[in-house]
């Protein structure tokens, strides 16, 4: 589960009734100090697909924010973003919840009437723009995945908060040349291990494996009518880009390992992609020299068989916004009639005006029993 702890019992159940918008954006300068930003509006885009998790927009009036040279208050060199959204109580109470930690990327606007644009990418992006400058070697002797995932991180973001919540294990040793992508080597570590690697609304870097599709794994509850979060619902099915037969192989010569293999399949036969069912056997493949036993083999299909599966069904829920979701999080969507359904969160956009629809992209769905 990667949905963020509400601040209070009565967060979730204030989300789903009339409610006051409170939106803050900081300004984390290069020396430390941080201002709260007077905005006049902006948006924050989260997508599980993209290399940055996390990208965001944000209106301000104020044109002196535009920097002239690097020492100017605002510069795109080294400052940073963090931004909160969250409930304020008619008792006076303001409750607030992250959604985005982001470099700045870009600052822009009229200088003389306005208004002024920022906009910022997590932290991903800071990683992803450091590809290695000569050859780099992970050792399966030295480190495990998560501890190279960390030593590559660390290499460009000393003080980055790391969280492993994945089943760590020792791979093979792995050589990156000189200009390939470090954030790619990353996301290699995470797969053989059966995670996949991101930053979260904190700006923590997370290693976790995509949660299933069930029921224990639901965070939030969207329904129709009187005291539910659902507005509308699309719903589409496509068999384009899906496949139900993982095969993950490995070999590594310099850790002198044997050839090994496994193959995860979808066998749910009440899944509309089961493997004997009218879908048919359709399979994919991945290799990684990380891959030295059997067991990590298993993992790396099990997870890409979940995200292989995931395009099969998809939908666009619109519902009351909820700041505490993260891509790949299940939640439950029961429509009029009553039907229940389990929906995985692929991406979604939250504003930071009072008013606007918020979306749930979602990548995969069944019948909630």
């Amino acid at each position: 589960m990667s949905v963020y702890t509400p601040p209070s019992s009565r967060f979730l159940a204030a989300l789903n009734h009339s409610h006051r918008v409170v939106t803050r954006v900081e300004l984390v300068r290069t020396d430390g100090t941080v201002q709260d930003l007077d905005h006049t509006g902006g948006s924050v885009t989260v997508d599980r697909s993209a290399t940055s998790r996390r990208t965001c927009s944000v209106t301000l009036a104020d044109t002196s924010l535009i920097p002239r040279t690097a020492a100017d208050k605002l510069s795109v060199y080294g400052s940073q973003l963090r931004i909160f959204r969250g409930i304020g109580y008619p008792d006076g109470t303001v409750e607030m919840a992250p959604i985005g930690a982001f470099r700045v990327e870009e600052v822009s606007g009229d200088v003389d009437v306005g208004p002024v644009t920022i906009t910022g990418s997590s932290m991903e992006a800071q990683v992803a723009d450091a590809p290695f400058t000569a050859p780099t070697t992970v050792q399966s002797a030295a480190t495990t995945a998560v501890g190279g995932i960390s030593t590559l991180i660390h290499a460009v973001l000393p003080s980055a908060v790391i969280i492993s919540r994945a089943t760590d294990a020792t791979v093979g040793t792995m050589t990156w040349d000189q200009q390939d992508s470090r954030w790619d080597a990353c996301r290699t570590l995470a797969t053989a291990i059966g995670a996949e690697v991101y930053t979260d609304a904190a700006g923590q870097f997370i290693i976790a494996a995509l949660p299933d599709l069930s029921g224990p794994s639901v965070v939030w509850e969207v329904a129709a009518g009187e005291g539910g979060a659902l507005v509308s619902a699309d719903r589409g099915m496509a068999r384009s880009g899906v496949y139900n037969s993982v095969t993950a192989y490995g070999e590594n010569t310099t850790d002198d390992t044997a050839a090994v293999s496994a193959t995860v399949e979808d066998t749910d036969p009440t899944s509309p992609t089961y493997v004997n069912g009218p879908f048919g056997r359709v399979p994919t493949f991945y290799s990684s020299a990380t891959l030295t036993t059997t067991a990590l083999c298993t993992a790396a299909a099990t997870q890409l068989l979940k995200t292989s599966l995931k395009p099969n069904a998809s939908a666009d829920i619109t519902s009351l916004p909820n700041p505490l979701l993260e891509p790949g999080d299940v939640i439950r969507v029961v429509y009029l009639d009553g039907t229940r359904e389990l929906h995985q969160i692929a991406s979604f956009e939250i504003s930071l005006d009072t008013s606007g629809d918020f979306t749930l992209a979602t990548i995969a769905a069944k019948e909630d029993a």
